[in-house]
């Protein structure tokens, strides 16, 4: 850039701490505290960063800085597969669908994680998919990321079939289903598929992402990564897990 050209009017930290503070208390983008800057400058940054991808190799990195500091491999040799659905607001409406079982409708969020339960992969789809339907995905994307080395991922009975396990067999993962060893009453906690369930929970403090107020699909699960971005800066600087 020359020395005529505009330079930036606002700093990059503060255009960041305005994104997240969208994303944590689900404010509008036109009404957040002043302290910030314009909410236009915000939003326009914050699409630059999603379309780039920003976030997400971001929080890649502090992903495998997190296991180093817990002494484990860089990269994990299994994974946790599940997925959410969000209730749909009339943003999204348009490419909801009905989850019959729990009797939403909106979009579904199928993620996987590692065993310490950091943010690998995130599928959007509306809620009448399947998530034995997503397999494929999320396996071709987590098999990229860890440089081939998952070799088992770990599911719920929704994963079920031969057509599931044969598009992981496919990225040479097995999928082991995680059953109720007998019939339950109240919660249970059940290995290995507790892990996502508490990514999810996490990630449901974040009021943005309470329901699905976006348009775009990019948007979501970009946002998906800015909440836990956040939560991994936390647990690295606390040294909590």
């Amino acid at each position: 850039m020359t020395e005529e050209a505009p330079q930036r009017q606002y700093a990059l930290r503060d255009l960041f701490n305005a994104v997240r503070y969208v994303v944590r208390t689900g404010i509008q983008w036109r009404y957040p505290p002043h302290d910030f800057p314009p909410w236009s400058a915000v939003d326009q940054q914050a699409r630059r960063w999603l379309h780039a991808g920003v976030f997400e190799t971001i929080a890649h990195d502090l992903r495998i800085i997190e296991r180093i500091l817990q002494d484990r491999e860089e990269e994990p040799s299994a994974v946790i597969l599940n997925a959410r659905t969000l209730q749909s607001t009339p943003e999204s409406g348009a490419r909801a669908g009905d989850d019959g079982p729990k009797k939403k409708h909106g979009s579904k969020v199928h993620i996987a994680v590692d065993t310490l339960g950091n943010l690998l992969s995130v599928v959007i789809t509306a809620a009448n998919e399947q998530e034995r339907d997503q397999v494929r995905e999320l396996a071709e994307k987590v098999k990229r990321l860890t440089d081939g080395r998952v070799e088992l991922a770990y599911v719920d009975q929704g994963y079920t079939g031969q057509r599931a396990a044969n598009a992981a067999a496919d990225q040479e993962i097995e999928l082991e289903v995680v059953k109720h060893t007998a019939a339950k009453k109240g919660f249970v906690l059940l290995p290995r598929r507790w892990v996502v369930e508490r990514t999810f929970g996490w990630l449901g403090r974040h009021r943005r992402l309470a329901r699905d107020y976006e348009r775009l699909t990019e948007t979501l699960s970009g946002y998906h990564w800015i909440a836990y971005l956040g939560l991994m800066l936390e647990r690295i600087i606390t040294g909590s897990t």
